[in-house]
C-alpha cells in the first residue's frame, strides 16, 4: 500500500512539473533580435496552401531558412511551393540567398475518415513530427489549418517543455472560416501563442484571438 501511495505521489508530482513547465512555455511568447527567423510552414492541401504562400509572400527575406512541412501523399502543394519560390527569386535577385526545405509527414486524417482511426494516425503522425521538428529547431511555426499542422504545432511546444527550444506557434484561421473555427483551430487556439482570426464575428466568439482584417 506504501509503494502504491508513493507511485501516486511521484505521478503527480511528474504531472505537476509538467503542467507548470507548459504553462512557462505558452506565456513566454517574445523573441529577442535577431538577424534572421527560421521558419517551419505547414502546408495544407488545395486552399489552406494557397492561403500560406499569399501570407509568405507579404514577409521579408529574413524569414530564412524556410521549411516547408506537407503531406507525403500532396504533390500539388510541392509544386505550388517550388513556383512560389522560383518566383519570389524572380522577383527579388536577393531572394536567391535564401534556403527552402519541403518535408513530408503522413496525413493526420484523409477526407472521409473515421474519427476513430483519425486519432491513430495523429498519433502515428505525431511520432513522425517529433523527430523531424527536433532537427529544424525554427523558430517560428506558421500554419493555416490543414490537419497535419496539429501534430506539427505539439511537437513545437515539447521542444519548449523539454527545455530545448522555445518556439513561436502563430496560427491564422483560414478565411473561409467566417463564424465558427476549423477543428485545428479549436485544438491549437489553446496551445498557440498568436492566434490570427479573419472575421470580427470570430473575434467577438474568441476575445484572445487577434482580429487583423483580411490579410489572404
Amino acid at each position: 500500500m506504501a509503494s502504491f501511495l508513493i507511485l501516486v505521489a511521484a505521478g503527480a508530482a511528474v504531472a505537476a512539473l509538467l503542467a507548470l513547465r507548459l504553462w512557462v512555455v505558452l506565456h513566454s511568447r517574445v523573441l529577442g533580435p535577431r538577424q534572421s527567423c527560421s521558419l517551419l510552414v505547414v502546408a495544407g492541401s488545395g486552399g489552406h496552401t494557397t492561403e500560406i504562400l499569399r501570407l509568405l509572400e507579404n514577409l521579408s527575406n529574413a524569414y530564412s531558412p524556410r521549411h516547408y512541412i506537407i503531406a507525403d501523399t500532396d504533390e500539388m502543394s510541392a509544386h505550388k511551393i517550388h513556383s512560389f519560390e522560383r518566383n519570389q527569386a524572380d522577383r527579388d535577385p536577393t531572394t536567391m540567398l535564401s534556403e527552402y526545405y519541403i518535408h513530408r509527414i503522413p496525413r493526420s486524417r484523409e477526407v472521409q475518415q473515421s474519427w476513430l482511426s483519425t486519432v491513430l494516425t495523429t498519433l502515428y503522425s505525431m511520432w513522425l513530427s517529433f523527430p523531424l521538428t527536433h532537427k529544424v529547431k525554427p523558430d517560428l511555426v506558421l500554419c493555416n489549418g490543414p490537419g497535419t499542422c496539429v501534430p506539427i504545432c505539439i511537437s513545437a511546444l515539447l521542444l519548449g517543455i523539454l527545455g530545448i527550444k522555445k518556439v513561436i506557434i502563430v496560427y491564422v484561421e483560414s478565411i473561409c472560416r467566417v463564424e465558427h473555427l476549423s477543428l485545428s483551430g479549436k485544438i491549437l487556439f489553446h496551445l498557440s501563442d498568436y492566434f490570427i482570426v479573419q472575421w470580427p464575428a470570430l473575434k467577438e466568439k474568441y476575445p484572445k484571438s487577434v482580429y487583423l482584417g483580411r490579410i489572404v
